[in-house]
């Protein structure tokens, strides 16, 4: 015989005071993205939390709708590898870019055959009868709509650094650094050279080029290369390139002031981080007009 229904009402599995509650109802939460931010904004002006925790929690928020796609180098822009290249020129492009990680591709730069890891090609240096192919590590590819909370949650599970990102054709659209995905939320990531000559932020590279902050005042680049760019309009180099070329270049970009060659390094936040600076050869600089490669 079945026992007769319980008429003792369900007890509430609502573990919040009744002071939270109350508090709820008075003043409900965030409906919206956007609201939600603007509590965060407000929580710091009150002191409740510090700009840096309120920075990197609307970098989370705002990441979750952001793709491969928003985030990544274009194709034209991307350093690459020939597996055909000789020693001298591979080790060329190595210490002229930086770069931690190459692609490396074969015939045309759409065909990616695999990754090189900077550090592995110091061993075709002790033993140049090693073929370079065996020293590639597998490329990872993701789609351009793949979600950068996504992408960020592939990186650490397969403990990859960097995916080549491709359109919905399947070519090549560009590539994607787990740097790339967590400056999103903690803003740029400086490395061991940011600390050196962090005071006028310029400083030599190996190949004997500058690395200018965007931020560095236009008389210390004058100072730094002997030249006379005007500072009238504008206070800093970022400020002085951008107005040569009627808007912010993007990364990779190449432009000609006042006989120096800016090539675009970083971009963060819509400006320039880093440059690399040269002198232009002197039939370039005759001809200086602010062209952009």
């Amino acid at each position: 015989m079945s026992e007769p229904p319980s008429t003792r009402p369900a007890r509430s599995t609502d573990r919040r005071t009744l002071l939270e509650r109350i508090v709820e109802f008075v003043s409900p939460g965030p409906d919206s993205k956007d609201e939600l931010i603007k509590t965060l904004a407000d929580a710091e002006q009150r002191e409740l939390i510090e700009p840096e925790s309120r920075a990197m929690l609307e970098g989370v928020l705002r990441m979750a709708d952001l793709t491969a796609g928003d985030v990544m180098v274009a194709a034209p822009r991307m350093d690459l590898l020939d597996i055909d290249a000789a020693y001298e020129e591979l080790l060329h492009v190595v210490i002229d870019t930086a770069h931690s990680r190459f692609p490396v591709y074969e015939g045309q730069r759409e065909n990616v055959i695999g990754i090189l890891m900077a550090k592995d090609l110091l061993k075709l240096q002790r033993a140049p009868e090693l073929n370079l192919r065996t020293l590639l590590r597998p490329a990872v590819f993701v789609p351009e709509s793949k979600r950068l909370n996504e992408l960020l949650r592939d990186f650490r599970s397969n403990r990859n650094h960097l995916a080549i990102v491709i359109d919905e054709f399947g070519n090549t659209a560009g590539l994607i650094t787990i740097e790339d995905v967590l400056e999103e939320i903690v803003g740029e990531i400086e490395d061991e050279f940011d600390d050196q000559q962090r005071d006028n932020g310029i400083y030599t590279l190996a190949d004997g080029a500058q690395r200018v902050a965007g931020d560095v005042p236009i008389d210390a680049v004058n100072r730094a290369f002997g030249t006379q760019l005007p500072d009238d309009d504008f206070d800093t180099i970022g400020g002085l390139v951008a107005h040569e070329l009627g808007r912010v270049p993007r990364r990779g970009e190449s432009t000609l002031v006042g006989g120096l060659r800016f090539t675009v390094m970083i971009t963060r936040g819509g400006a320039v981080r880093w440059f690399r600076v040269e002198r232009a050869p002197e039939a370039e600089a005759t001809s200086d007009g602010g062209d952009v490669d």
